[in-house]
């Protein structure tokens, strides 16, 4: 019998993330069931001892292995931390990296950066079917979970050149059922292209079924669906909401050209019963496509009242990222900036803005962003504005009653938006 830590290093999430479905060390939940089943001591450690108490009980655990998982790549250096603050901790203790940055990265770089004993790169096949150990989590801050995560498949054979999903996963593999595997009422799958699994069908008429017997209440894809697939058979958007699916969310990663097979896709997903409010759209920025191009994919998703989820592009290769949408002035030295196509500081910090104030008012159904109507302040005034047709008479309204405003399809935006731009993206 050996003991194992597995620890979670004290990633940048904020606590009342720390049991998000988007940051759940899924992995190590894993490793601890087979370890658990082969016999072996397993204790779970989220970042670093707090108080003597738990230090003293974690060093009278005394591990044979300390098992480190990583994500982001640039993320790394909080990877080194752990492994260092282990190290010294338990300097007889084998100390094994695995995760996102440690398969993204050669075998040679990560012991040399991080200064751990073995790499494990991939999927780790062994512990690929065991039931994540989610009693490890109990007593976590916030609260407890109350949902599961599910792979119906590994890797994506699209192999997007931004993406590192087909590296660390080159192999597609898919499940012909999920239906043995579920412990909660919420689902969420971590597939990077569930669509594409070969027994998609089966598995949604499995879940419409689990969905009847109110066995699950809901379901979320984190990673959405391919959108193109939705194009070749879109009797599957009525099979996803029939299975309980919410917040369906597509990609529109190229030009802005593709619009119209865009718009196909959001009718599709309309068709099938989602409401345009609760679809999203993935779009990359500070990346290939330009500032003014992705404004234009912006506004066209204001028309079409879908929700955007935006995404900054990071290189693959770079193990820092200290962005911070509230500091002035920030450098490439802090963030990746992708100047070839044009992109700044500044408009990295406007598009995140635009994006987040627009998708307010796609929320709450208003036609413009306010600060003062975000803190539902002056409804009265709201619903007046609603009835004024011309936006001259708007932003004339709007003037005289010293409210902010910034419509999402125009430049127009009121002088204290303006100066608070200028104040973050400056």
């Amino acid at each position: 019998m050996n003991k194992y830590l597995l620890i979670e290093p004290d990633f940048p999430i904020p606590p009342k993330s720390k049991n998000h479905k988007n940051f759940l060390p899924i992995g190590l939940l894993k490793i601890a069931t087979y370890f658990k089943e082969s016999g072996h001591k397993v204790i779970l450690k989220r970042g670093y001892p707090e108080g003597l108490l738990e230090l003293r009980d974690i060093k009278s655990f005394n591990p044979d292995e300390i098992w480190i998982t990583s994500l982001f790549t640039y993320w790394a250096e909080y990877v080194k931390k752990s492994v260092i603050y282990y190290k010294e901790l338990f300097p007889k203790s084998k100390i094994v990296v695995g995760g996102i940055y440690a398969s993204l990265f050669s075998e040679n770089e990560v012991k040399s950066y991080t200064g751990c004993d073995e790499v494990i790169q991939g999927v780790l096949s062994k512990v690929e079917n065991c039931i994540p150990d989610y009693s490890l989590l109990n007593g976590s801050n916030p609260k407890p979970i109350d949902y599961q995560i599910i792979h119906t498949s590994r890797g994506c054979p699209r192999h997007c050149k931004f993406c590192g999903t087909w590296k660390i996963e080159p192999k597609f593999e898919s499940r012909n059922s999920i239906k043995d595997l579920i412990q909660f009422k919420k689902l969420v799958f971590y597939d990077n292209n569930l669509l594409m699994n070969d027994y998609i069908e089966d598995i949604l008429n499995e879940l419409i079924l689990l969905k009847r017997d109110r066995k699950i209440i809901w379901c979320e894809s984190q990673s959405g669906f391919d959108g193109r697939i939705l194009l070749q058979k879109p009797y599957l958007a009525k099979m996803l909401k029939q299975a309980g699916f919410r917040y369906p969310r597509i990609a529109w990663d190229w030009d802005y050209s593709e619009y119209s097979n865009i718009k196909k896709q959001i009718d599709i997903l309309i068709e099938g019963g989602f409401k345009t409010k609760d679809i999203f759209v993935f779009i990359i920025y500070n990346w290939d496509i330009t500032f003014d191009d992705i404004e234009k994919k912006r506004i066209k998703c204001w028309k079409w009242k879908v929700q955007i989820s935006d995404c900054r592009f990071r290189p693959l290769n770079q193990v820092f990222d200290y962005y911070n949408p509230r500091k002035i002035g920030q450098t490439s030295k802090e963030y990746y900036i992708h100047k070839k196509a044009g992109w700044t500081g500044c408009l990295i910090k406007k598009f995140r803005r635009h994006v987040r104030m627009q998708n307010i008012c796609v929320r709450q159904n208003i036609p413009f962003y306010s600060k003062e109507f975000e803190r539902k302040h002056y409804k009265n005034l709201m619903l007046k504005v609603k009835g004024i047709h011309k936006l001259d008479k708007k932003v004339e309204f709007l003037e005289n009653n010293n409210i902010s405003y910034w419509f999402p399809d125009s430049a127009t935006q009121s002088n204290n938006i303006i100066q608070s731009q200028l104040s973050v993206i400056n």
